[in-house]
């Protein structure tokens, strides 16, 4: 089991950015598809971007264009880049790692919900 540890969370004002890193440990031989969620107070688990082994980046339809992933596999890392922040994107965001694609991505961005997650960071856009 990957371990996987956020940071870079915070308060911001709509319109503003916030920039999401996560490092994972020793991966071994395993090759993970990446991304993270997200999860508001009262509000369901939401996959916002993934990205494969090849660096292929996928969008939930909400974040699209806001938002950029990138990882860098030499160094176990992953970011998140969130441009023009809404409201609606508070929430605790997750970086999570699956290994099931061995290194690809499958299903849809949105539902994007692996078991091995770090504990999270909270992102809240509020004026």
């Amino acid at each position: 089991q990957v371990q996987l540890k956020e940071s870079g969370g915070g308060s911001v004002q709509p319109g503003g950015s916030l920039r999401l890193s996560c490092t994972a440990s020793s991966t071994g031989n395993k090759r993970y598809c990446m991304g993270w969620f997200r999860q508001a107070p009262g509000k369901e688990r939401e996959g916002v971007a993934t990205i494969n082994i090849d660096g292929v980046p996928a969008y939930a339809f909400s974040v699209k264009g806001r938002f950029t992933i990138s990882r860098d596999n030499a160094k176990n890392s992953l970011s998140l880049q969130m441009n023009n922040l809404k409201p609606e994107d508070s929430g605790m965001y997750y970086c999570a790692a699956d290994s099931s694609g061995v290194g690809y991505c499958f299903g849809t961005v949105e539902s994007y919900d692996p078991d091995d997650r770090g504990q999270g960071t909270l992102v809240t856009v509020s004026s």
